[in-house]
C-alpha cells in the first residue's frame, strides 16, 4: 500500500500540487487521471522519488520515503518497477538483455539464476520466442510487453505505469491492460497507472484518483465514475471518450 498525506509541490512560486492525500491499495489497479498539465506527472515523480515534495508524507507500507534515511530510500527504490510511456528499451540490446538489465545493475545474482528469472518474465508476457530479437524487430505492443517483463524482473512490490497504452491500437491496448491487471493480482503488487485512456480506466480502474489543477477532486472506481457529480471530471470523461471514438474511426 502507498499512502499520500497532504503532498504539496511548487515551482518558482507556482503551486503545482495543492495538498494531495489518498491511498493506493495493494492487489488492485490504481489510476491517477486528469488532463495534461494538471499535476499527474509531477505527482508520479514525487511518489517514485525523482523529486521531493515541499511538504507532506509518502508512505510505502508505512515507511515514509520523504524522511527516510538513504538506506531505507534505496531499499524502497529496489522494490519499485517502472513501465515507461515510450517503453525506454535499449536499441543496442536484445529483448532478453533489456529484461536482464536491472538484474545486472542491481543484484549479484548468479548468471544461471538471472537467465531463469528473465525466461520466467518473458514467458509471463508471452514473449519467449522474441528473446533474441532486437527492439527494432518487434512491434510497439511487444515493446510494451518487454517493458512489463523488465519492470517485474526484480519482483517489485510497487509497479508504476506511465501512459502504458500510448501509441497502441485498441486491441493491443486491451491486451496490455489485461496483462497489467493480471500481474497486479498474481503477484499482489501495488500498481499505479497514470493515464487518460478512458477504455483503460473503465476496464481496469479499480481505484481512481482524479487530479484537477493540482488538487484531488474525486476518488472512486470504474463502476461509479460515470455517476460522479463533479463537473470537471464529467468534462474530462466526455472529452476523452469523444477523442477515443474519433481516433477509433480514423484507425478504421
Amino acid at each position: 500500500m502507498i499512502e499520500l498525506r497532504n503532498i504539496k509541490k511548487s515551482f518558482q512560486g507556482r503551486e503545482i500540487l495543492k495538498g494531495i492525500s489518498g491511498v493506493f491499495h495493494t492487489g488492485v489497479t490504481n489510476f491517477i487521471i486528469g488532463a495534461s498539465g494538471t499535476g499527474k506527472s509531477v505527482l508520479l515523480k514525487n511518489i517514485v522519488g525523482l523529486m521531493y515534495p515541499d511538504s507532506g508524507e509518502i508512505l510505502f507500507d508505512e515507511r515514509n520515503f520523504v524522511t527516510a534515511n538513504r538506506h531505507v530510500q534505496q531499499e524502497i527504490r529496489r522494490e519499485i518497477g517502472m513501465l515507461f510511456q515510450a517503453s525506454a528499451l535499449f536499441d543496442s540490446k536484445t529483448v532478453e538483455e533489456n529484461v536482464r538489465f536491472p538484474l545486472d545493475m542491481l543484484t549479484n545474482m548468479p548468471a544461471s539464476e538471472k537467465a531463469d528469472r528473465v525466461n520466467f518474465c518473458l514467458q509471463r508476457v508471452d514473449l519467449s520466442a522474441a528473446a533474441k530479437k532486437m527492439p527494432s524487430e518487434i512491434s510497439g505492443g511487444m515493446k510494451k510487453r518487454v517493458g512489463i517483463a523488465r519492470a517485474i524482473v526484480l519482483n517489485p512490490q510497487y509497479l508504476f505505469c506511465d501512459e502504458p497504452n500510448s501509441g497502441l491500437d485498441p486491441l493491443t491496448s486491451i491486451r496490455i491492460d489485461n496483462l497489467i491487471q493480471e500481474i497486479t493480482k498474481e503477484f499482489n503488487i501495488t500498481t499505479i497507472v497514470v493515464s487518460h485512456d478512458m477504455n483503460s480506466i473503465m476496464e481496469i480502474g479499480e481505484n481512481i484518483m482524479f487530479i484537477y489543477q493540482g488538487s484531488k477532486l474525486w476518488e472512486g472506481n470504474n463502476e461509479n465514475i460515470m455517476h460522479a457529480e463533479v463537473p470537471e471530471l464529467q468534462e474530462f470523461v466526455f472529452t476523452n471518450k469523444l477523442m477515443r471514438k474519433f481516433s477509433g474511426r480514423a484507425a478504421k
